[in-house]
């Protein structure tokens, strides 16, 4: 058995300004409270806002704060995600905090929520970083969960753990939630899916274990919610299979389809490309109705 414990933080913030004092104020209460914690998450976009205009260049004085805070508390923190700017392009990015203040990995979005995020631009490298002497975590935000490429990519590297940043403000949560449930049960690894709350998010955070069991589920106000995961249950599913039964990971490993669409990556099918542009909806025309 190899426990950790890893404490999300479902925050209210407004949609856009500096979130950092009342993220640094979290960090300290769950110190404080919950002194077992060993990682700290927040959700997408909360430390900075949404708005690209605040985009910064890595390392800046807001990801400095958060590193000084990991130092000060001897915590991983994942503080959510920031716009970062390289150049004239701008990223979504996750910066992953070590126990010593130092960035180990800085994860880039791969989808940003397009058409709706059109100005900011695909991360390209999958991120995974290990926990010593206790396992191999991944790093995922938002709009990433519903490509299962993703995960299972990750999870083919190694993680046992998936930490998931979202933002998400719309009508949607419901079906984000079961997609978490069947990337934790189809990979078999813990799933820990942070969203916001009042401008920044309808809450609703979930945590899931490798059989796709609900660990927990936060409402729509602000919550702190400190969850001790066990490695070894990872290890033993990935073993002897989901509650005893199916063993996708294997199956997946001994698969002898070959899936032809991975190879076009160059090239859309005749199929897909019949879906029109990637753009916003439009108004449809009112028909059917003449009026007397």
């Amino acid at each position: 058995m190899t426990y950790f414990t890893i404490a999300g933080v479902q925050m209210s913030a407004p949609h856009h300004g500096d979130n950092t004092q009342l993220m640094h104020h979290n960090i300290d209460v769950i110190m404080h409270r919950f002194p077992q914690v060993q990682m700290i998450v927040f959700s997408e976009l909360l430390a900075s806002g949404a708005s690209t205009l605040n985009a910064q260049v890595l390392p800046s004085g807001v990801e400095n704060l958060f590193c000084q805070l990991a130092a000060q508390h001897q915590v991983w923190v994942i503080p959510g995600s920031l716009f970062e700017r390289i150049d004239d392009k701008i990223y979504n990015t996750s910066p992953v905090i070590n126990p010593e203040g130092h960035v180990v990995a800085r994860y880039r979005k791969m989808f940003p929520f397009r058409p709706y995020e059109h100005d900011v631009e695909c991360g390209s490298e999958f991120v995974v970083f290990d926990v010593p002497e206790v396992g191999r975590f991944g790093i995922s935000i938002c709009y990433d969960m519903w490509f299962p490429e993703t995960t299972r990519t990750m999870v083919a590297m190694g993680a046992e753990v998936i930490i998931h940043p979202t933002m998400t403000d719309t009508i949607d949560r419901d079906i984000e939630l079961s997609i978490a449930r069947t990337n934790a049960a189809t990979n078999q690894c813990y799933f820990f899916d942070i969203n916001g709350t009042g401008g920044i998010g309808n809450g609703r955070s979930i945590v899931v274990g490798p059989s796709g069991d609900v660990i927990h589920q936060a409402g729509s106000g602000e919550e702190i919610m400190p969850v001790e995961i066990d490695l070894g249950r990872v290890r033993h599913e990935r073993e002897c299979g989901l509650r005893g039964l199916g063993q996708p990971l294997k199956s997946f490993r001994d698969r002898q389809v070959d899936f032809s669409l991975y190879r076009a990556e160059t090239k859309s099918t005749p199929f897909l490309d019949t879906l029109g542009p990637l753009a916003k909806p439009t108004k449809k025309p009112v028909t059917g109705f003449s009026g007397k």
